[in-house]
């Protein structure tokens, strides 16, 4: 069910959020709408060993010499 909601906001603001809505096929209110539920969605906050763990990993070898790899690589591409 759908409830009413009156808000006030700056004019220019309102004049830009209009055509926002216009570019993006959409109106005000679902704009709003969707701002509200992910303000009010809850969130899981991931620690940056969380993150990291995430990143897509390299085909390297967990026990390669990454030092070594790194000079061989240089080698390559400078032909040394």
């Amino acid at each position: 069910m759908k409830a009413r909601l009156n808000i006030t906001i700056d004019e220019n603001l309102l004049s830009h959020m209009k055509t926002y809505a216009t570019k993006q096929q959409t109106s005000i209110s679902e704009l709003v709408e969707d701002y509200f539920k992910r303000v009010t969605k809850p969130t899981k906050r991931k620690s940056i060993i969380d993150l990291v763990d995430e990143l897509k990993k390299p085909g390297i070898a967990d026990t390669a010499d990454l030092k070594d790899l790194f000079y061989q690589d240089q080698a390559k591409k400078y032909g040394f």
